[in-house]
């Protein structure tokens, strides 16, 4: 089969190769993959700055992926040939609390992803996809709807009314945009760019702050809700603006740390934490249980992922470069 092998850290040394098509053992599935997603996780695999230690190499990477079963190992119950799946990130965690040791148990790195033509998924861990989406679209789920929905969902315990903070307009956000939204909360939304600021506006937040425009954000959130703060904001950029975070959550609410695009390391200032009694929760995706909860709700809601860019099987390295560039929404590639 064709797969995309990263031989070595660095865009350039993930290539186009053939390698042997993976044989189906005892509970598992072979997938023929319809489409992949990016997540910035992908690309920080690349780049080697995310558990370089865990790689292997060669590596087929990129977790989220959908495709068709064209194949079952002995003993498979859960699926059959035919049958539409995702994949799944954390491929052991299936319900409750993660265990310590989910991180080697990974698609897409320390695992083999689904930058290929196909891919094996246990059947424990496969989801099925929804009906009424492409592909292209339930590629798009595993991480950045999972982590948005468990963060709001599973951890923040969002209720209606209730106002929520999302930083920026990548694939996360924008779907913590659509499902706080749809689970009747008040959505305001944090970007560089007046632009995307007016695209979430458009799929259901309140109000939107520019940090650029305005740098103590953190300050015009008070304003936006009479000085009390957010019930739950998702960081996505971590680094020294959690501090930031801490100032804009109401006393007592949330943060649901699921990013480091500026920084995997921070200075936490202890006093506004003790004072206003917040809760700081690292999110890494979320199991399988809330998957299938969060795909039923997809189908109920009619929510629809907002793409940026389709881009075909060969263009892969477009696609990695688009997703470093930005995106509003997800980037997706093609594979058959």
């Amino acid at each position: 089969m064709k797969a995309w092998l990263l031989q070595d850290f660095g865009l350039d040394n993930l290539v186009l190769g053939d390698t042997a098509t993976p044989e189906p053992k005892a509970g598992e599935l072979l997938v023929k993959v319809g489409a992949v997603s990016l997540n910035y996780r992908d690309k920080a695999i690349v780049d080697g700055i995310y558990e370089p230690h865990l790689v292997p190499k060669p590596l087929i990477p990129v977790s989220d992926a959908a495709g068709t079963v064209v194949a079952v190992g002995e003993g498979v119950s859960r699926f059959a040939v035919g049958d539409r799946v995702n994949s799944h990130l954390y491929s052991h965690w299936l319900d409750g609390e993660p265990g310590p040791n989910e991180p080697a148990y990974c698609v897409g790195s320390p695992l083999p992803g689904g930058l290929a033509e196909y891919m094996i998924i246990h059947e424990d861990s496969a989801v099925r996809a929804p009906d009424n989406m492409t592909d292209e679209q339930a590629s798009t789920l595993p991480i950045a709807a999972l982590t948005a929905w468990y963060s709001l969902v599973d951890y923040g315990q969002v209720q209606p009314g209730q106002t929520v903070l999302v930083q920026g307009t990548g694939g996360v956000s924008v779907f913590a945009v659509q499902l706080a939204t749809a689970l009747g909360a008040k959505v305001i939304v944090t970007s560089s760019r007046d632009d995307n600021i007016e695209a979430v506006k458009a799929l259901g937040a309140v109000a939107g702050i520019n940090y650029r425009t305005f740098p103590n954000w953190e300050e015009e959130v008070l304003k936006l809700t009479d000085g009390k703060g957010v019930d739950l904001l998702l960081d996505v950029a971590g680094g020294e603006g959690i501090n930031q975070s801490v100032a804009a959550t109401k006393a007592a609410g949330r943060i649901a740390q699921i990013g480091f695009l500026t920084g995997q390391t921070t200075t936490l200032s202890l006093m506004p934490l003790i004072f206003r009694q917040t809760t700081i929760r690292g999110i890494a995706v979320a199991p399988r249980s809330s998957f299938d909860r969060m795909n039923a709700f997809l189908n109920e809601h009619a929510i629809e992922p907002l793409i940026d860019h389709v881009y075909s099987f060969d263009e892969a390295h477009q696609a990695y470069e688009h997703l470093a560039r930005g995106a509003f929404g997800k980037v997706v590639i093609k594979v058959s």
